[in-house]
């Protein structure tokens, strides 16, 4: 298209007159969203891409959180540590490993805190594996393991070890459960928060929690006892805070795990699980981890406790699992089916939920109408 004779008289002005024509400006590249920490929640957050070797996400890296069962993570290291060349589990030990690192059972990781010196696991990992932050639980509290004081950056190391430095027999044995990873844990929580939430796989996770949340798990007992102990009244202080409910999330994501991902959170005493849960989805999803494959769907709301997951869109099947109350949950599609009633309501349309692989009623789903609007149809 030739440009108009104003234009070109202007270019020819600004030639003589010495001026230098700028080159066309490439165009502008879309900044990544900031990091959401919602209102009432303290984080620590990192995430280290190791096909670049740098950090794509870092916030308040260094401070310090009461592990949980992250640091189930060191105590399967010091297990593996200097085991020879063929690093082998004996069976009575991968019995106890295994469901430590699938399901975070605790029966196993006091086992190990008991058997390998307590708080000296903490020293040893600590010095071998170069961390900073990490702490074992403070004085009077030798026994709690889940009082162990980690950081984002120092998980991000530590996976860094298990990924590019530890033997191979160690790097499988570990990662390989951790990409196992049950969404049940041995004690009845929903362990799939976080990473496991915001990614489509492959995705391999560690998770921790400690603290009381409420109801909602992913079987009937209730109610949930927490990861550890409160602190007693008389507790010593300590620099890392050991009441407050928390939950973490930690592993990698992508091919050939191509991002390491470590989300601590700390939440306001009171916290539901379902809005801990949903607190730190958020955090999780708006984190910036390039090229990261998303789960398709839409993020809604629910509400009700224990509410029903289904095999399919009716009633007459015992559900797969139960929803924690005021969950948020990703819909993948919807279909109509039985009729549900909630007085005054009723919705013969249900929900897809891809991560629970089941159904629920769109009755629990907040949103003003029977069939929700920018969700298709399975």
């Amino acid at each position: 298209m030739f440009r108009s004779m104003a234009a070109t008289a202007a270019a020819l002005c600004a030639i003589a007159a010495g001026a230098v024509l700028a080159p066309p400006a490439p165009p502008a590249r879309a900044a990544p969203a900031a990091i959401q920490v919602p209102a009432g929640v303290e984080a620590g957050a990192a995430v280290f891409d190791r096909r670049t070797g740098t950090f794509t996400e870092e916030y308040r890296t260094s401070s310090r959180f009461r592990s949980a069962s992250v640091v189930k993570l060191l105590l399967a290291l010091d297990f593996l540590w200097n085991r020879g060349p063929a690093y082998a589990v004996p069976a009575a030990d991968r019995a106890r490993l295994e469901p430590m690192l699938r399901s975070s059972d605790d029966d196993a990781a006091s086992y190990y805190w008991s058997r390998n010196g307590g708080s000296a696991i903490i020293t040893r990992m600590a010095r071998e594996l170069g961390l900073p932050d990490t702490q074992p639980p403070p004085p009077g509290y030798e026994g709690y393991w889940g009082y162990t004081s980690l950081s984002a950056r120092d998980t991000v190391t530590i996976y860094r070890y298990l990924l590019d430095t530890a033997p191979g027999p160690v790097r499988d044995f570990v990662m390989g459960n951790l990409r196992a990873s049950t969404r049940c844990a041995s004690d009845g929580f929903d362990q799939h928060f976080g990473v496991a939430g915001a990614f489509a796989e492959p995705w391999a996770v560690k998770q921790g929690w400690s603290g009381a949340f409420g109801a909602g798990t992913c079987t009937a007992a209730q109610p949930r006892t927490a990861k550890a102990p409160r602190a007693a009244a008389a507790a010593p202080a300590a620099e890392t805070d050991l009441t407050r409910p928390a939950l973490h999330s930690t592993g990698t994501v992508g091919p050939d795990d191509r991002y390491i991902v470590a989300v601590y959170t700390l939440h306001q005493t009171g916290t539901a699980y379902g809005k801990a849960y949903t607190d730190i989805g958020r955090l999780t999803r708006s984190l910036n981890v390039p090229d990261a494959a998303r789960p398709a769907g839409r993020w809604y709301g629910t509400w009700s406790e224990n509410v029903n997951v289904r095999p399919d869109p009716s009633t007459t099947r015992p559900p797969l699992t139960r929803l924690p109350a005021g969950v948020e949950v990703l819909v993948g599609c919807q279909k109509q089916g039985q009729r549900v009633d909630a007085p005054p309501y009723s919705n013969d349309w249900w929900a897809y939920l891809p991560q629970y692989g089941g159904w629920i009623s769109n009755i629990y789903i907040s949103s003003p109408g029977n069939r929700l609007p920018d969700v298709g149809n399975c």
